[in-house]
């Protein structure tokens, strides 16, 4: 599939959103951190900007995003007006969770609802945009899954990542959240290493050969349907060379598991000399390599519909 960078943009900054609204919450709730006003003002708020400039440019791609708005209505049928729906909603429980935190300095009662309503709702709004590719069963490198497991836990981890800053930066980073953080980076790096195994090694279920219904032997194209490229080679048959697919998953397994692993494990061991700078570039390092990472899911891609047109497999 041909790479949209809005859509790129908006999947990664919208997860790492998310996943940071889910460490600050699960953390509040628990009581595991102090509600410093100055912590709960930078955390929810940078969460809050990922997560609406990642909305935002999801409607960048579109012929007319003024119209945006009407694809709510289509809750019933379509996991991407779920996601808005969701997304929508999640945003009441973190405004009411952020009143709580930074303005009363305390939870209370309807705070933890609010706090296990926001890390409730980001869980979902993550599986309904992880569900608008799984559902596509033309794409087989969607349609599987491992979709699922890599967009929460990407998501999870960069927001794990992200959180180690933002404590860095405030009210200093503990060496048990350092640990913790290592241990997603290493899930996350687990999860994108089994994807990746899955999609080289199947195909669809759909050949050349079961969809002119000729059985037996190698069916291959005598000529193709057309003499130049269409709308549908250049969107749905996008390809990538396979040495160019290798380099860029290098890059992916150093910027988005490697540099954060090194930059944590320097942090755990030097502690506050080294904490702001080394978990700000593993956040960065991290963010970079998701974008990447993201790239790929859409340029790996393939629809059944490039069989048409001469591919072996899809």
């Amino acid at each position: 599939m041909n790479p949209a960078f809005s859509v790129i943009f908006f999947t990664s900054a919208s997860g790492a959103g998310y996943g940071l609204l889910i460490v600050l919450s699960t953390m509040a709730t628990y009581g595991s951190i102090p509600l410093d006003p100055v912590l709960g003002t930078i955390g929810l708020g940078f969460s809050f900007i990922l997560v609406t400039a990642g909305l935002l440019s999801s409607t960048l791609h579109l012929g007319h995003p003024e119209r945006a708005w009407r694809a709510l209505s289509q809750w019933r049928s379509s996991w991407l007006s779920r996601e808005g729906v969701t997304a929508l909603i999640t945003f009441g429980p973190w405004a009411l969770l952020a009143y709580y935190w930074c303005f009363l300095g305390e939870l209370g009662l309807f705070g933890k609802i609010a706090a296990i309503a926001s890390i409730l709702m980001s869980i979902i709004t993550i599986y309904c945009t992880a569900m608008i590719y799984r559902s596509l069963k033309t794409i087989h490198q969607w349609c599987n899954n491992w979709t699922i497991p890599v967009y929460l836990g990407l998501s999870i981890m960069t927001g794990v990542i992200w959180g180690a800053t933002i404590q860095a930066i405030t009210i200093g980073v503990t060496q048990l959240y350092i640990i913790v953080s290592i241990i997603f980076i290493l899930i996350g790096w687990q999860i994108k290493r089994y994807y990746w195994a899955f999609i080289d090694n199947s195909q669809h279920f759909v050949t050349p050969g079961s969809a002119t219904g000729l059985k037996g032997g190698q069916i291959r194209f005598l000529d193709g349907p057309h003499t130049e490229k269409n709308y549908l080679l250049t969107e749905m048959g996008f390809q990538v060379a396979r040495k160019n697919v290798n380099k860029l998953r290098t890059l992916v397994h150093l910027w988005a598991f490697c540099i954060p692993l090194i930059a944590l494990i320097a942090t755990y061991f030097f502690g506050d000399a080294i904490s702001v700078i080394a978990t700000m570039i593993a956040a960065l390092s991290s963010s970079v390599g998701v974008l990447i990472s993201r790239w790929l899911f859409f340029a790996e891609a393939c629809h059944v519909v490039t069989l048409y047109y001469g591919a072996n497999k899809a």
